[in-house]
């Protein structure tokens, strides 16, 4: 009797190992390849984003402008990387994808010009213009409390990503420390290089806000972003900057 019951408790404790190990293999697999959550820590994607907001970012289809997406932070915008730290056991869950990533090391922006692309603040009404086409933003620019939405810039500039860059903006424009702010940088010995992340750095697109659930909410690509032509040239392979850097 007392042998059949280890065997039993032996064959429960057994299958319950391979259930959690290969949830917890699946769970890799699916952060790692799918999806993977974050948690956005700073105001700078207001209201489209807000602080403690949980977004689930999909590594499937690839990004183009318009979208939000999720970028490593390797030209180090973020200045000190320990700022995010936490214990070894919360390191495991994120990695296993069972808790949000608080962006240690990420940023969140909106893609506004990819390689190739002149990106220019502003025309005569104030207006950002890629290649030549004027961006309506009104659809996500953050807006105060008395209903005041932030302008597009407020310094102007003029700038063709080279090639594998992009050229991000966070929709809360006055609070957000973006590609504007980071044009004098240089970058792998590339003189104005800090302004523009690496293609490669991006990890996937914004495709729901998860919690909290009054806030739940989809994603997709503003249409006014589908109007843009392409480069008149290809993407110059170092930054070219007109005028003078925004003082940000």
């Amino acid at each position: 009797m007392d042998e059949e019951r280890g065997n039993g408790v032996g064959g429960f404790l057994k299958e319950t190992a391979i259930v959690v190990v290969g949830a917890l293999i699946a769970s890799t697999l699916l952060r790692l390849f799918l999806v993977q959550v974050f948690l956005i820590p700073s105001g700078s994607m207001e209201s489209t984003l807000n602080i403690n907001d949980r977004v689930a970012v999909q590594k499937v289809t690839p990004f183009q402008r318009g979208d939000v997406v999720v970028f490593r932070d390797d030209l180090e915008w973020l200045g000190n990387p320990d700022r995010f730290a936490h214990e070894p056991w919360q390191d495991a869950l994120i990695f296993l994808g069972l808790m949000p990533d608080p962006s240690a090391g990420h940023l969140i922006k909106r893609v506004i010009g990819t390689a190739g692309d002149r990106v220019v603040c502003c025309d005569v009404d104030g207006r950002i213009t890629v290649n030549g086409a004027a961006l309506d933003e009104t659809a996500y620019l953050y807006t105060d409390d008395a209903g005041v939405q932030n302008a597009p810039s407020l310094y102007p500039f003029d700038v063709v990503v080279p090639a594998g860059r992009i050229f991000v903006m966070g929709d809360h424009r006055e609070a957000s420390a973006d590609s504007r702010c980071h044009l004098s940088e240089n970058a792998l010995g590339v003189t104005n290089l800090g302004g523009f992340p690496s293609r490669d750095s991006v990890v996937g697109v914004a495709a729901v806000t998860l919690f909290p659930f009054e806030r739940w909410r989809t994603f997709s690509t503003p249409t006014v972003f589908g109007g843009i032509p392409a480069p008149a040239s290809p993407a110059p392979e170092r930054p070219v900057i007109t005028g003078e850097l925004p003082p940000c």
